[in-house]
């Protein structure tokens, strides 16, 4: 996908507009636990390469974004000092040029699943024959929105497997009808009474009572939840918890 973006763009020699990238307020509760995160954001430049940079808390960012295709941009929070790095808690995002305003791109959470949607559109998309950008963003927003998809899913988007979506989604088209949560089974670990926090910003914590063995939904994937004491992760199989 960005191979061919390059070979699209190369040549263009024309100048492209620069934004300030507005990002969303970290969730209470993940800043109660862990402070103010740190940044990773990732783009794709006019050249057709994927750029990132990293950025401190309240610190802002411009990007120069080509106005000829959709582009993603996701928002990663990270905390150095609890070894959280980019990518193990759900990002931000926006896509251009749907939440452009003025000169201001803004990231939200709910935006962060359509980038990575389109991350993952893609990788999926090795022979160029469904590119995300034909994908009809605006009414694929709107299905959150018209309660055509399950309640849990609207609640929260991350219960999808995105990668799966995207992969059948390059393979034979979009269908709504993909977008379900995972399988999960329950499992118990004997851990603290928490509360604990998903990766998801949308995920509502778990609280478990005191001497009570905390059950966990769980998928055959790695599931991560954060608590004050240290990091879960766990898995159908297995688990592994690490003190902060």
């Amino acid at each position: 996908m960005v191979a061919a973006l390059s070979l699209q763009l190369a040549g263009c020699g024309q100048n492209y507009p620069v934004y300030i990238l507005e990002l969303p307020e970290a969730p209470e509760a993940w800043v109660q636990l862990l402070g103010e995160p740190n940044w990773r954001i990732e783009w794709i430049a006019p050249n057709g390469q994927k750029q990132s940079k990293d950025i401190l808390p309240r610190e802002t960012v411009e990007a120069a974004l080509p106005s000829t295709w959709a582009n993603p941009v996701t928002a990663s929070p990270w905390w150095r000092r609890h070894n959280l790095a980019p990518g193990l808690l759900k990002p931000a995002g926006a896509l251009f040029p749907y939440d452009v305003s003025g000169s201001k791109l803004r990231l939200t959470w709910e935006g962060g699943v359509d980038a990575v949607f389109y991350w993952e559109l893609a990788l999926a998309n090795q022979d160029g024959s469904r590119s995300p950008v034909n994908l009809d963003w605006p009414r694929f927003r709107e299905l959150f929105e018209t309660g055509v998809l399950n309640e849990d899913v609207c609640k929260d988007p991350w219960l999808v497997d995105w990668r799966s979506v995207a992969e059948r989604t390059v393979s034979s088209g979009f269908d709504r009808r993909r977008l379900v949560a995972q399988p999960r089974e329950s499992m118990s670990i004997p851990v603290s009474s928490g509360p604990w926090y998903g990766t998801s910003p949308f995920a509502d914590p778990l609280h478990f009572a005191e001497g009570e063995t905390p059950v966990f939904r769980v998928t055959a994937g790695v599931d991560v939840w954060i608590s004050g004491e240290g990091i879960l992760r766990c898995n159908q199989k297995t688990w592994v918890f690490t003190l902060w």
